[in-house]
């Protein structure tokens, strides 16, 4: 039986999720800031659409991306070379998270819904959730949102209203990460676009582990202050995997 939360219980543990759906944990709860940083320390995250109670999952396997050997296709690193595009940490969040909001026409409705772009936005302000914006001169045309505990970044949703911009994105906050030495990116459940991207999953009880050492982790205060990033250099950096 899935157990139901109330705003005072804890998470069960995540060995107890369901086989099918795969990773579904427990319903209810809340999305309160003391309980999205819980779940995302321990490897769980909200996902459930409108008119549902709130369903949490920690599925197995996880899909991640392996920050440190990283490297863009060459077509991607071709076109940022001649992009004039430009890329921003952290300057139009709400603008992020409204968009990857937005329906999209190979999904049938959303499930960023109202409640969860408020509690985002309220996680974004004490200092937990960030955002990758990619502009066509003053237009936003990419993103990609999500949650950072420690050295944990745990990738939520991202969007792209031109051919491209999604993977100049997620490639920019993966580059971005490596230089903070985030091991990896979470990115919870495989899809086909996340595959053509380079993503691969490992066991959770793996993932816990990386879970449990990266959100005790230090950063450099300067991490997430708004600001603007290099594309190119980011982007088109070639890494040599260890």
């Amino acid at each position: 039986m899935l157990p139901f939360l109330t705003k005072e219980s804890p998470f069960p543990p995540v060995e107890s999720a369901l086989n099918e759906p795969d990773g579904l944990l427990a319903a209810g709860g809340d999305l309160s800031i003391g309980r999205l940083i819980s779940a995302y320390s321990n490897g769980i995250f909200p996902w459930y659409s409108e008119g549902e109670p709130i369903l949490w999952w920690s599925p197995n396997p996880r899909t991640i991306f392996e920050v440190e050997n990283y490297n863009p296709s060459k077509s991607l690193c071709r076109f940022t070379k001649k992009s004039t595009w430009k890329v921003t940490l952290n300057q139009a969040f709400e603008e992020v998270i409204q968009a990857c909001a937005e329906p999209r026409s190979d999904l049938d409705g959303t499930w960023i819904t109202d409640d969860i772009v408020e509690a985002y936005n309220q996680l974004h302000k004490k200092g937990y959730a960030h955002s990758i914006e990619v502009w066509q001169d003053s237009r936003l045309i990419g993103g990609i949102y999500g949650v950072a505990i420690g050295k944990l970044f745990c990738g939520e949703s991202m969007f792209s209203r031109e051919s491209q911009a999604s993977k100049v994105a997620i490639s920019c906050l993966i580059r971005y990460l490596d230089g903070f030495n985030f091991p990896i990116l979470d990115a919870q459940i495989k899809n086909p676009h996340l595959t053509t991207l380079g993503s691969k999953q490992i066991e959770r009880k793996d993932f816990i582990k990386i879970v449990n050492l990266q959100i005790c982790q230090s950063n450099d205060e300067t991490i997430w202050q708004a600001k603007k990033l290099n594309m190119k250099e980011l982007v088109t950096r070639i890494v040599i995997e260890k």
